[in-house]
Parts: structure tokens; sequence; C-alpha cells
């Protein structure tokens, strides 16, 4: 059963017809998870300002992002079986350090908390904290309504 309830473009509200012209002026096309958050134009609004700022305008590197979305996604052997990956830099070893405790349920301990924050700073915490939500909000989207993983190039 194909879960995704796509909209024929001559049955969208004008909300949805404004961010459908939204989505594909920049994307050529809407992609999967975006396939279910038109159905709430805000949502959908919403989560292409936060996907478009997470991925072009973070403080996080694109390296960081991945890492992030590989902690969620938990498509690595080595996040799979719960090592910790080599990573030389210690920006990214925060970055994954704190997304996999809280993709865990680990509680953070003060002193780990403030290493974190000393390596990431409030910005580069409330950045990974988002990244987190959209790329959980992205799997979710794409797993409940079971919407097929491109092949990798």
């Amino acid at each position: 059963m194909n879960r995704i309830l796509e909209i024929p473009p001559e049955k969208l509200t004008a909300e949805q017809t404004q961010v459908f012209e939204q989505l594909t002026a920049g994307r050529g096309r809407i992609l999967g998870p975006y396939k279910v958050w038109i159905h709430s134009p805000p949502v959908a609004r919403g989560m292409e300002q936060i996907g478009t700022f997470l991925n072009k305008r973070s403080s996080l590197s694109k390296r960081e992002v991945e890492i992030v979305i590989l902690v969620i996604a938990q498509a690595i052997d080595v996040i799979l079986a719960g090592g910790v990956p080599e990573l030389a830099d210690a920006h990214e070893r925060a970055v994954h350090r704190f997304a996999a405790a809280l993709v865990a349920g680990t509680k953070l301990s003060d002193a780990d908390f403030a290493e974190i924050e000393a390596a990431l700073g409030r910005n580069g915490i409330a950045e990974v904290l988002v990244l987190l939500g959209y790329y959980t909000s992205v799997a979710l989207a794409m797993k409940v309504h079971e919407v097929p993983i491109p092949p990798q190039r």
C-alpha cells in the first residue's frame, strides 16, 4: 500500500500551491517527506526553512551535519555497533558525542555538558538539537509512509 497521499496540482489549496511552488523552485520537485508535510502547509514551509538553514547556513560543517544525520539514520557500522567513530577534529567529536548521547537517551552530566558547550558553543548546541529533531522527523515520515530510499550513486 502506498501511504503517501499525493495531492494532484489542481486539488492543492491556495496555501499548498504556494508551498508547492516554493519547494519545486528550489528543488525541481517535492522530495519524500515534503509529500507528507504538504498536507500541512505551515509545517512544510517551516521544515523547508529549517532544512535549508541547517544544510546551508548552519555554523556546523557539512561533515558535522552528516554525522548527526548518520546518528539518526544509524547508517554506518561503527555507529550501529555502538562504537565511536574515529574523528580527528574535536568539534566533530563533540557533535557526535552530543548527538549520540541524546539519541541513546543518556543524561549528560554537568561536566559532559560543559565540555560539549566549550567545543560547540550555545549556537552549536541549539543547531545539533534542531538538526536531530529535523532529521528524526524526516526519518519518521519516510518510515511511516514507506518512502523508498533511492539507490546510492
